[in-house]
């Protein structure tokens, strides 16, 4: 039996476990149709895939099951999110057939923003309730941001692949920020959509330790079945341990979708009825979050939980019992069998690839150099200069594993500033929205405090990575759900006639 047919055996089996695990729990929050629906259609193209033996036959099959799944479906971005990480995002070009090299680059990600995010964005902008793109400040930062990259892309390239670029931009930039900020009204939406990234995540979680555990990244073979062309396949280990990716492309990649969906799981867990499956699903996220043994994730994840309960009910005393109980774990880990080789992986303390921390620091004090150089705007060749020379590593690259430094090196300050300006203002509207509700346990707060802590989780963790694979979609996702959530609150503060109407982010 060929190997991508026998990882579909285990990956069909796990995904039953899953799944069947899942469905009692997703019922306290959603129809069971709706989970029905979904998780059917999710193993229907995993079969599609597995049995296609050509991308473009799995491309066309998927557009027709997707064009027809969206028209039943009334949360276009749960939709999204539950088959975000259905394959990897291997890409391939599509051909210009004699007029251009190539149209632009496909993969799974792409055709599934196409067949459910635009026609939903297409629907949106028809409504009159849609607050007009362009009309929130974070709209004009986010569009002043494409226009810039697009602009600059002109110094490299041509005119066509500069329009190539910038057609990639709207597909994984635009439709799923603008659908997540327009497609979410009410707390249900919500409820929806994230927890079909937290499902999506279990999912992820359990084969990665499958694959961590029997040393086997299942979506490998896929790729070649497939015919793509992938560099990303390689073996990845740390402390002797393969470090598992299952769809997303690299270890660091699966940490940080893990990190988001713990984040996301504070919120949807707050509905689920049994405590036992509130303790198994934190317990499956856990070990998703260690399976790719990615250290920056982790710092990610801490952050996520220390905000989220230093905005809680007394959280002086839950974070001393949190400061305690991490400072005890290491004498504990230390006597323990085997505890030692988790030490020597936790960040700051340990003592396997300490090499990596010496390559970020070199990386920040060399990107320091060149971006001196061309402050406002950045370079095309910024990789060409003696100092990013020096940073080759052995697989002949510069990894640029910073986002914020890329951006930088690539689009200058004036680029860097635009993004964080971005981010930095839909946390400000969160923090307004979050204390404009008195009652702690009060649903609409706790997912304030949700968003709040998980963006703020992304935004350390992309200081340790590029924005490669899923990264930029995930965040530009959550950017979207955040401000979703502000005109939420705006929309019951202006019908209740409370202090809430302060909130930022008002149409002007």
């Amino acid at each position: 039996m060929p190997e991508h047919l026998r990882a579909l055996v285990v990956i069909v089996f796990v995904a039953s476990v899953v799944f069947f695990m899942a469905r009692r729990p997703a019922t306290d929050l959603i129809p069971p149709a709706d989970f029905k629906r979904r998780r059917n259609l999710w193993f229907v193209l995993t079969l599609v895939a597995f049995f296609a033996q050509s991308f473009w036959v799995y491309a066309g099959a998927a557009t027709v099951i997707l064009l027809v799944a969206q028209r039943r479906e009334h949360n276009p971005l749960a939709l999204f999110f539950m088959l975000l990480f259905l394959i990897p995002p291997a890409a391939t070009e599509i051909p210009g057939f004699g007029i251009v090299n190539y149209l632009f680059d496909i993969n799974h990600q792409r055709v599934l923003t196409l067949c459910v995010l635009l026609p939903a964005a297409w629907v949106l902008r028809k409504q009159s309730t849609s607050i007009r793109f362009g009309r929130l400040l974070p709209d004009k930062l986010l569009l002043a941001s494409l226009a810039l990259t697009s602009a600059l892309a002109l110094r490299e390239t041509t005119v066509t692949d500069t329009l190539r670029q910038m057609l990639s931009l709207y597909i994984d930039v635009f439709l799923p920020y603008y659908v997540a900020s327009r497609g979410l009204r009410e707390l249900s939406d919500f409820k929806d959509a994230l927890l079909a990234f937290v499902i999506v995540a279990f999912l992820l979680a359990l084969l990665g330790v499958a694959e961590y555990v029997r040393h086997w990244l299942l979506y490998n073979a896929l790729i070649d079945a497939l015919g793509l062309q992938w560099d990303m396949k390689a073996y990845l280990s740390r402390g002797g341990a393969l470090r598992a990716s299952v769809t997303t492309g690299q270890a660091i990649v699966l940490g940080y979708v893990m990190a988001v969906a713990i984040g996301l799981f504070l919120f949807v867990q707050h509905f689920v009825q049994k405590p036992v499956h509130r303790y198994l699903g934190a317990l499956l996220l856990a070990a998703g979050l260690f399976a790719p043994l990615s250290r920056g994730p982790w710092i990610g994840a801490g952050v996520i939980v220390v905000v989220f309960i230093a905005m809680g009910r007394h959280a002086a005393s839950r974070l001393a019992l949190l400061t305690l109980a991490g400072v005890l774990s290491i004498p504990l880990l230390a006597v323990m069998p085997g505890g030692d080789k988790i030490l020597d992986l936790l960040p700051f303390i340990g003592k396997v690839d300490t090499e990596n921390i010496t390559y970020r620091q070199r990386l920040l004090d060399n990107s320091w150099i060149v971006i001196q150089r061309n402050p406002l705007f950045g370079s095309f060749d910024f990789r060409s200069t003696p100092e990013m020379q020096s940073m080759i590593q052995g697989e002949g690259i510069i990894d640029i594993v910073n986002t914020y430094v890329g951006l930088a090196l690539r689009v200058g300050l004036v680029g860097l500033g635009l993004f964080l300006g971005f981010f930095a203002y839909i946390l400000l509207g969160l923090r307004k929205a979050m204390r404009a509700v008195p009652d702690n346990a009060d649903p609409y707060r706790l997912l304030g405090r949700v968003l709040l802590a998980t963006l703020m989780g992304i935004l350390v963790t992309i200081f340790t990575v590029s924005s490669i694979t899923v990264i930029p979609i995930i965040y530009w996702s959550i950017a979207g759900v955040s401000v979703a959530y502000i005109h939420m609150m705006r929309r019951q503060a202006v019908t209740q006639d409370s202090p809430v109407t302060t909130i930022s982010l008002q149409p002007r």
